[in-house]
């Protein structure tokens, strides 16, 4: 018999659009004769929509006009149901069985716990990290922290809040921190709000660009070396992929040479290295998937200094999954094809909420 899996996309979140060109990708490869696929798309106000696969997406291949084709069909959640979790708010009719929902939400309110909590109040099996792994990977600010503490290099750099942002000082950081430095929302993906630094005047506009994003900003320095990522597989045993490499064409990473400018960066997959320094970045990323609490899936990206210094960037817990995206291409590299991977990624999701469902709810004394 198939499973039935929902595909949840888009969200309230300034990567909205990526979250609609990876579901695109995802229902395009997901074995049919497996899954039967129910998309579940969640407009920019939040809003939940049962969409047919047929015309769910407006302008599709159009990454920078690209949009969710909203209908009258609102979905609402029953938490604390085993068989009708999910129901559409209009007629009030419960939907058949989820086995498990894959969520392909990036950024707020999709990767930082947020609907992983939901999830799991409503009992239904997802893809990816659970609730602790989710939140502290989407705070660059606490995930810096424990890696720090798990022995991990990460880069130098300073937090700041609404509270806080007075003290800050284009002279004194750049006292502490080389010219150029990098300021970036805590808790944004795909490089959104994130500016480069050489004067002042690109400090100031920075600092405001950043707070539009988030209520606590990171200033962190350049690193010189090469930009080295790796996917991560697996819950208790997780293991790597070949690393690859970023090469950007223009200043740095952005988000629309992640997703939109298909020039913008080159992808080297396998990366150029030695096979020691490639064995010990999967060690690292491994280390720091691990270190961060996640599951089933993530990212690790990793800068390579000139001193052979490996310095972990950033863990991303719901990695792209659009057709130009590093997580899936890295797998298909290292012999799991795109729609393998899917397959996994299902299977762990599914295996996870078994494990969780053995521990008792309830305690009785002797």
């Amino acid at each position: 018999m198939k499973k039935r899996v929902g595909l949840l996309f888009g969200g309230k979140s300034a990567e909205h659009e990526v979250s609609l060109q990876s579901a695109k990708n995802v229902i395009e490869a997901i074995d049919s004769e497996k899954y039967d696929v129910v998309l579940i798309g969640i407009d920019k106000d939040g809003k939940w929509h049962l969409n047919d696969a047929s015309h769910f997406l407006l302008n599709a291949e159009d990454p920078k006009l690209i949009a969710l084709n909203k209908t009258n069909k609102g979905i609402a959640v029953i938490p604390g149901e085993n068989e009708k979790q999910l129901m559409t708010s209009e007629e009030a009719e419960a939907l058949d069985q989820l086995d498990v929902i894959f969520p392909i939400l990036h950024g707020t309110l999709g990767e930082d716990g947020s609907i992983q909590g939901m999830l799991r109040v409503a009992n239904i099996p997802f893809v990816g990290s659970n609730v602790l792994g989710s939140a502290i990977s989407m705070d660059k600010d606490i995930a810096k922290r424990l890696l720090r503490d798990a022995g991990l290099n990460v880069a130098k750099g300073y937090t700041y809040t609404n509270t806080t942002k007075k003290n800050i000082s284009f002279e004194e950081i750049s006292k502490e921190l080389k010219l150029p430095y990098f300021i970036k929302p805590a808790n944004q993906g795909s490089s959104v709000g994130v500016s480069k630094v050489e004067t002042k005047e690109e400090f100031e506009k920075a600092i405001d660009e950043a707070f539009k994003y988030d209520h606590k900003i990171l200033i962190e320095e350049g690193i010189k070396g090469r930009e080295i990522e790796c996917s991560i597989l697996g819950n208790e045993n997780p293991r790597a992929s070949i690393p690859g490499e970023i090469i950007a064409t223009n200043d740095f990473y952005s988000y629309e040479a992640k997703y939109i400018d298909e020039s913008g960066a080159m992808l080297e997959i396998p990366a150029k290295l030695e096979e020691d320094r490639a064995k010990e970045i999967q060690k690292v990323a491994i280390r720091a998937f691990e270190a961060l609490n996640c599951e089933g899936l993530a990212r690790v990206d990793v800068f390579l200094t000139e001193e052979n210094e490996i310095i972990v960037n950033e863990i991303n817990t719901i990695p792209g999954f659009t057709k130009i995206s590093m997580y899936p291409k890295l797998w298909e590299l290292s012999g799991i094809s795109y729609s393998q991977l899917i397959d996994e990624l299902i299977q762990l999701a599914i295996e996870r909420h078994e494990r969780d469902a053995s521990l008792e709810s309830s305690f009785e004394s002797n």
